[in-house]
């Protein structure tokens, strides 16, 4: 039997011991915003409506935010490592694609509350990261990616806006899987 799981809205965003200011506020502000949009998505529901795709496409909302959480985690480990902490996607397998295609979908054993927490965990490190980080232009080199200018160079703070990009992002296609589920909207 599926639980129904209400959304935890203070889930996020207890790094700041001190008032966070300027740049650091905004970067967090900006990381809150549509992570709550995207948790918002999956308010009330059961692990099974979690898991199931309404769409022409492959994605369900406990998967979304899987990813969501998978992308962050290892951005995050990226500015504090460097490539090494990413796979060299141009030597990639398709069992390294089939496995990396799992993030994207709910598995059996698998419950919204447990990837919600998982995702929690995860904004809570990256908040610390942003609160605590010496230098928001400290750079690294992009991992190897078809999609990686070759001999680029990201600063924490370009990678932490992609993280509020690509959250933003799947926020908004979470509000179209979930309208498409029972009819709820996250606006409107």
């Amino acid at each position: 039997m599926s639980e129904t799981v209400t959304v935890d809205e203070s889930a996020t965003h207890d790094a700041a011991r001190e008032p966070v200011t300027g740049e650091r506020a905004d970067l967090l502000e900006a990381l809150a915003k549509q992570r709550h949009f995207l948790r918002f998505t999956t308010r009330d529901l059961t692990d099974e409506q979690a898991g199931r795709r309404t769409t022409a496409s492959q994605l369900c909302l406990g998967g979304l935010i899987k990813h969501v959480t998978a992308v962050e985690r290892t951005w995050v480990r990226f500015i504090l490592d460097g490539p090494s902490a990413m796979p060299d996607f141009t030597k990639m397998t398709e069992a390294d694609w089939a496995r990396r295609a799992d993030e994207f979908r709910m598995l059996p054993g698998e419950t919204l509350t447990g990837v919600l927490a998982d995702y929690a965990e995860v904004a809570r490190r990256t908040d610390e990261l942003v609160v605590t980080l010496p230098d928001l232009d400290a750079a690294q080199p992009l991992p190897k990616a078809p999609w990686s200018e070759p001999g680029g160079r990201w600063s924490a703070r370009r990678v932490l806006l992609h993280i509020v990009t690509e959250t933003a992002q799947h926020a908004g296609h979470a509000d179209i899987i979930r309208e498409s589920l029972d009819g709820a909207k996250s606006m409107g």
